[in-house]
């Protein structure tokens, strides 16, 4: 590999990188405008595994706007971030798949001071990413929750 498609590769990987990170902060600060911002046109999100709806963004972000709006606090740690390039199908050089863990603590009110979250879940995201003459955006991005506990420790 040349110096210069080395320097490509990891300009691509802090963008992606990048991509990443404003997924879970837009989501959040609940900027859905900046959430749909982030996904290719026709992008798609797919939250059934932790009990919501899978379709287009503009979709998607009204239905966190309604469901996550009765979280003042949320934060989204998204980890171990594995990223491969050019891995969807007819790939031309310009795809990317990332699978990243995430934890995701929640409460319903800031409250008086520190405490527990109200929710709290892990899982795994797995993007599909496209580079567009914007830069790169989510094509697709599919959540699969591995636990969840709550205040009551269900």
């Amino acid at each position: 590999m040349t110096q210069r498609a080395e320097l490509a590769t990891v300009l691509d990987r802090l963008a992606v990188d990048e991509l990443v990170t404003a997924y879970a902060v837009t989501v959040d600060d609940g900027d859905w405008a900046a959430y749909r911002g982030l996904f290719a046109p026709g992008g798609r999100a797919d939250y059934r595994s932790s009990g919501g709806i899978e379709g287009e963004a503009v979709e998607i972000a009204g239905w966190l706007a309604g469901n996550l709006g009765r979280f003042a606090v949320r934060q989204h740690l998204i980890v171990n971030r594995r990223v491969r390039f050019g891995v969807l199908e007819h790939d031309t050089g310009d795809t990317a798949r990332v699978r990243a863990d995430y934890v995701n603590p929640m409460r319903f009110t800031d409250g008086d001071g520190p405490a527990a979250p109200d929710l709290e879940s892990g899982g795994r995201y797995d993007f599909g990413l496209l580079r567009t003459p914007e830069g790169w955006r989510i094509g697709e991005v599919v959540v699969t929750e591995k636990w969840r506990r709550t205040a009551s420790g269900r």
